[in-house]
């Protein structure tokens, strides 16, 4: 490999496969019409075949059927505008995002106590896609698709006990591109351009366990535990360079990246008083695993521009906490109407805030509605609206190399339509 002097700009390699959520961080906690119609305070209230993913431990409460939920949620994520305070050359607005994701949700009939559950969802990812000349230096895209199987079991010990657990499949698919370019980006020099691209996959496992308690029918207390899974992406990356004097240089080189995806512990609580039910629920996220991204490349790149791609990222994430509150309300055996409100906190401090992930604390509403047209099919529609605050940082406070300026209009909107079989 031709060697060259090349001045660092270490802050640019934000190597990090992930991409702004529908939650803080990049978890997606809303995984079925009712876990969005209530804003995800669906755990100790969870009644359907969606309980073996929110709270295992209910599938032993249910009526004693066989049910089958299959849905499809669309996630639509508005631009996102940076306005910098140093110039306004380093301004940006990030792309439009619209995606569509199927789940699906099984519980089996009692067996002496036991039941069975299975659900296909997706817990973490998105994308994130910006072409101006600075943005993109940090994040061109910045993308995960992350599918989980999650088969459960439960065993309920009486009408005021259960308990369940689970094993968590995940497969993860990750993509980055970062496009350097001189000018404006003179750090860069004698470069012109300094591109690069990876792609990288994995399977990995872990574990989920619950329990719900009903001292009275009317009053149900849950918890739940999410286990932390390491995703230990590899594939292979592509690095190219162009100098002032027309050299230009291209490698492709296997990769590799581990990102941490945080343990998740939930309380909740609910009460159900003649139609209506209502449930509390907190849970902390321990995003404080996440230290710091290290991606290794197999290609021997010391000395070469390329070098600061493989130097470890600083992250130091923060745990964080949500509060949620969801109503459901039965106008009738067969209608019923659902409301939710959320806050999340964001685990990502000032110092590591960068365009991959341009997070911050959240509010959030959501309604819902369900029809049962018999006693075999039930069909429900449910939107949540995710509001994020606007984020400003100024680099002298906070010592971010990256950004020094405000994110602004950054939200998302979730729909899920959902088809429930009893039989």
């Amino acid at each position: 490999m031709k060697r060259f002097r090349f001045l660092p700009y270490s802050a640019v390699l934000c190597l990090l496969f992930a991409g702004t959520a529908a939650a803080s961080g990049f978890r997606l906690p809303y995984q079925s019409s009712a876990g969005i119609g209530k804003s995800g305070a669906h755990v100790a209230s969870a009644e359907g075949p969606d309980s073996g993913y929110f709270n295992p431990a209910n599938m032993g409460f249910l009526e004693d059927r066989m049910q089958l939920e299959t849905s499809v949620t669309a996630l639509s994520l508005p631009g996102i505008t940076y306005t910098d305070s140093r110039t306004q050359l380093f301004n940006g607005e990030s792309e439009e995002e619209l995606f569509f994701f199927p789940l699906l949700h099984m519980v089996s009939k009692d067996y002496n106590g036991f039941r069975l559950g299975f659900s296909l969802i997706y817990p973490y990812g998105l994308q994130k896609q910006w072409t101006q000349p600075y943005p993109q230096s940090f994040s061109r895209c910045t993308s995960l698709s992350v599918i989980e199987a999650n088969p459960t079991a439960s065993y309920t010990f009486s009408e005021m006990l259960s308990i369940g657990a689970g094993l968590r499949l995940l497969y993860s698919e990750g993509e980055i591109e970062n496009v350097l370019a001189n000018p404006p980006m003179t750090q860069i020099g004698p470069l012109t351009l300094l591109h690069q691209k990876s792609d990288a996959d994995s399977t990995d496992y872990g574990y989920n366990l619950a329990v719900s308690l009903r001292p009275v029918s009317q009053w149900t207390i849950a918890a739940t535990y999410r286990s932390a899974v390491t995703l230990e992406l590899a594939g292979e990356s592509v690095l190219e360079a162009q100098t002032m004097d027309g050299q230009y240089l291209r490698y492709l080189t296997a990769s590799s990246l581990d990102i941490e995806t945080p343990a998740v512990v939930t309380l909740a609580t609910s009460w159900q008083w003649e139609q209506w039910t209502v449930e509390l629920a907190w849970d902390r996220t321990y995003w404080s695993e996440v230290k710091s991204f290290d991606t290794n490349l197999q290609l021997d790149v010391t000395g070469t521009p390329f070098q600061a791609f493989e130097e470890p990222i600083p992250k130091n994430w923060q745990d964080s906490n949500s509060y949620r509150v969801g109503v459901t309300y039965a106008y009738s055996p067969s209608l019923r109407f659902m409301a939710g409100f959320f806050l999340e906190e964001t685990p990502i401090p000032d110092q590591t805030l960068g365009f991959e992930l341009p997070d911050g604390d959240a509010i959030g509403y959501s309604a819902g509605i369900s029809y049962r047209f018999s006693e075999l099919l039930e069909m429900a529609f449910s939107y949540l609206y995710h509001d994020v605050d606007e984020r400003s940082v100024s680099s002298l406070e906070s010592q971010n190399t990256t950004i020094d300026g405000s994110f602004t209009d950054a939200c998302a909107h979730v729909m899920n339509v959902s088809f429930t079989w009893r039989f």
